[in-house]
């Protein structure tokens, strides 16, 4: 659907982390990414979260003069060519849903939420991109304000990724919030942290890797601190020794006010504890001796994303075939269904308002994954099919677009369940229930399972209906399909949709 899309010449990525928001502008020159702006505000999002999960209103005050800022920046950028993602506080936050919508509105783009899993590969991806290409293994930590990822990479490849469920400002917040920093929080926020990296020390210790990198803000400005007071021979190392160190100028200074370190900054200052002890008990967990900080990080690797996107290298192809693989989709069929799909869509775009080939492609990887429940039963394939694309590992794909494709797969059959289309983003509520009815069509038009040529068609889409001109003979001849449309007519007019048969 996009092999005609304009390569864009200009490119942005917004990281809207739960400690600092992000932005990367760049040029694309003959494949090659030239950076022209990046700008980094720390809007502490994590420290707006409150006991029952939601963001606290001055958190979203700052978060959308941020976004307006942002958004003066990019105003004149096709949304095509612009990704914001949030992280973990948007991930946690019960009342998430409810900010994006303004959020989108302050930005002038989508913004999508990210898996924890998916976070750390774009991660991965951002660092490979810094470095020198070579066959040693990475591991790459992310200390953010709100979670830690781990990932071992080679190349350009993430091959093990975990997100954990604390960060800088979280961890501060739980164990320092009051300001002061003693022996004794100190060592309890270490000993929470090694325990949530416990189960997995196994297949991150260091037998398992060549190189520790660090892409956080956390860790740069441990490093940095390091070296300026002389803890650190080489800039841009942080050692275990050079740890305990900072470890220990913070309990001597027993309160965040009464920090003087050289390299450390304001902005830096309310979570350098929460921080430090995660960073100690990574080190420990994981028996890292030094680790040596990495120019790139989530924004970058969203940035490199995008661009193969936009040179169909899209990640998510690989995901979706990964997953049809896996479930032992039968791929003629598959085939069939995503074929006719393409099809309507293609006559139907402009008068359903349609041509969003982001929502195009979502449509046909659905199409690809409509089966995939009946690896669990046949009976209810397409409840099954819903619930493993929801919870499946899909690296590229956000938790909406997730949300999306399994929301099709659920619907393409029986009764149309409506309610659970209000899950989605406002901007794809109408444009997904018509994507699901040429689904829907599809299926049902291939439910002979053979490879012949359906008829000539005419199909017309109106603004609550859809009219198909099918040739009477080809329906004498196939009765079954004849009832499952007739079927099918009944369906959607409890939706407020009439499927017209001529």
């Amino acid at each position: 659907m996009n092999a005609g899309r304009k390569a864009a010449s200009v490119v942005a990525a917004v990281d809207l982390g739960s400690n600092s928001f992000h932005m990367i502008v760049a040029r694309l020159e003959n494949g090659v990414l030239r950076i022209t702006d990046r700008i980094r505000e720390p809007v502490r999002l994590a420290d707006g979260l409150d006991k029952k999960r939601r963001l606290s209103i001055d958190a979203q005050w700052r978060a959308l003069a941020c976004l307006r800022r942002f958004g003066q920046r990019l105003r004149d950028l096709d949304s095509e060519d612009v990704r914001a993602v949030g992280t973990n506080t948007f991930r946690a936050a019960d009342n998430a849903a409810d900010f994006l919508a303004q959020g989108e509105n302050a930005l002038g783009h989508p913004i999508d939420i990210i898996s924890g899993d998916e976070e750390a590969r774009l991660i991965y991806l951002g660092v490979a991109h810094s470095m020198a290409q070579d066959d040693e293994r990475r591991l790459v930590v992310d200390i953010g304000g709100g979670s830690t990822e781990l990932i071992i990479g080679q190349q350009t490849e993430a091959l093990q990724v975990n997100s954990f469920f604390m960060g800088c400002v979280s961890m501060s917040k739980r164990f320092f919030a009051d300001g002061r920093i003693t022996a004794k929080a100190m060592a309890n926020a270490e000993t929470v942290a090694k325990q949530e990296l416990e189960p997995v020390q196994k297949r991150y210790r260091s037998d398992q890797w060549d190189a520790a990198l660090g892409a956080s803000g956390t860790i740069r400005s441990a490093a940095r601190i390091a070296f300026e007071c002389g803890w650190c021979d080489e800039e841009g190392i942080i050692s275990r020794q050079a740890l305990k160190q900072l470890k220990n100028a913070l309990v001597d200074a027993g309160h965040l006010d009464k920090i003087e370190l050289k390299g450390l900054s304001e902005s830096r200052r309310p979570v350098i504890a929460g921080g430090v002890a995660i960073l100690r008990a990574v080190f420990s967990v994981l028996r890292i001796d030094t680790m040596r900080v990495a120019a790139g990080a989530l924004r970058d690797g969203l940035l490199r994303d995008l661009v193969g996107r936009i040179q169909h290298e899209d990640v998510r192809d690989r995901s979706v075939q990964a997953l049809a693989s896996r479930c032992a989709v039968d791929e003629q069929q598959a085939a069939r269904v995503q074929e006719t799909a393409r099809q309507l869509l293609e006559i139907v775009a402009g008068a359903w308002k349609l041509e969003d080939e982001e929502l195009a492609q979502m449509l046909l990887w659905a199409a690809r994954l409509h089966e995939c429940g009946m690896m669990v039963a046949y009976n209810q394939y397409h409840r099954h099919g819903e619930y493993i694309i929801v919870n499946a590992n899909l690296p590229g794909f956000t938790q909406q677009e997730q949300q999306l494709m399994a929301k099709l797969v659920r619907s393409q059959r029986r009764k149309f369940p409506l309610a659970d289309f209000k899950v989605l983003p406002e901007r794809w509520e109408t444009q997904a229930l018509r994507l699901a009815i040429l689904l829907r069509l599809a299926v049902t038009l291939n439910r002979g399972r053979v490879d012949r040529q359906l008829p000539p068609m005419e199909v017309k889409g109106g603004k609550s209906s859809i009219a198909l001109e099918v040739p009477d003979e080809w329906l004498d001849v196939h009765p079954l399909t004849k009832a499952d449309l007739l079927s099918e007519a009944d369906y959607l007019s409890a939706i407020g949709y009439k499927l017209v048969l001529k």
